[in-house]
């Protein structure tokens, strides 16, 4: 009797894992889909550690504007390293499982970051705003301490709303098998599963993408629309060329993240097509941190000459410390 209990006890405790069936499943050569992520992730890693060590490097690189850029290098570096690295190994190990701790860790620490990109990229917005509109006072409106305050609160805004939507999508009962068709533990793939009604629980997620997605898209295209305003009434060629240049790396950066994440959210009966959403996952969470250094870096001067100093600084004999003062 005691040898029955203890099986179901641990039978019980198995049932709580979730499976991921990873990367587009079904796939004829898998291994190459993973080998490709796993290139994607280790360039992501460079390019974004790289450009955080460049801004914290070069003293002209210490303005607002670029600390804000590596406070999105930050988000990008932890983004994609808490959902690539546990996708890898379910793949090389050959288990798929994910306990429920480790599933509510993953949510949440996406979505905090998810959010936090979107509030951050918003508030970028409005000091390339600034810098071009205002250009004067952009030292006094955003300063130091202003934009330190503009992280904390990308950062502490993801951090309230994922708390909120973690604890309501952990509460939910499940039923059957616990199969995500998803490489990683996302909202809408684990309602799937619930036993529960849960559509009042649907009209908050909307409210939240509404808030999250649609008013600070709506902020950034009212920002851009003022700046490419104040950009016509500029008479040199080369100071229009100047002002899109410093907003044209943003404006990409926002239109490859808020794009993906408006069909995933807005778009009506987006849960009902699964592998659409992987994809549209894959470029928010996998491609987006690969490419936005690339982005800031390819189309910014400012980074491509710190960075030609940095390795004049670094020739291949001496093996003094790069970043060094």
């Amino acid at each position: 009797m005691l040898d029955i209990l203890n099986m179901e006890t641990g039978n019980e405790t198995l049932s709580t894992d979730f499976i991921l069936l990873g990367l587009f499943p079904g796939m004829r050569h898998p291994g190459l889909l993973v080998s490709l992520v796993f290139l994607i992730y280790t360039m992501a890693i460079t390019g974004n550690i790289t450009l955080i060590l460049l801004i914290w490097a070069d003293p002209h690189l210490h303005t607002s504007m670029y600390f804000l850029l590596s406070q999105l290098s930050l988000i990008d570096l932890a983004f994609i390293s808490s959902i690539v690295p546990k996708m890898l190994v379910n793949f090389f190990s050959g288990k798929r499982k994910i306990s429920l701790i480790g599933c509510g860790t993953q949510i949440f620490f996406s979505l905090t970051l998810g959010i936090a990109e979107c509030l951050l990229l918003t508030l970028m917005s409005y000091d390339r705003y600034v810098a071009i509109c205002n250009p004067l006072k952009y030292p006094i409106i955003i300063s130091h301490q202003v934009s330190q305050k503009m992280a904390i609160g990308s950062w502490v805004g993801g951090t309230l709303a994922s708390l909120a939507h973690t604890a309501c999508v952990m509460h939910f009962p499940l039923c059957g098998t616990r199969e995500l068709h998803h490489f990683f533990c996302e909202v809408k793939a684990i309602l799937k599963l619930s036993c529960e009604d849960i559509s009042a629980y649907e009209k908050g997620v909307l409210v939240t993408s509404i808030v999250v997605v649609l008013l600070p898209v709506s902020f950034i295209l009212t920002s851009y629309t003022l700046i490419f305003l104040q950009i016509l009434q500029i008479n040199s060629r080369e100071g229009k060329s100047k002002a899109l240049a410093t907003c044209s790396s943003h404006l990409t950066v926002v239109i490859f993240y808020y794009g993906p994440a408006m069909l995933i959210y807005m778009r009506p009966g987006s849960s009902h097509t699964p592998i659409l959403n992987q994809g549209l996952f894959m470029f928010d969470t996998i491609l987006t941190p690969m490419l936005n250094p690339l982005i800031y870096s390819l189309r910014n001067r400012e980074v491509v000459g710190s960075m030609k100093k940095v390795l004049r600084r670094c020739p291949i004999q001496n093996r003094r410390p790069c970043f060094s003062y």
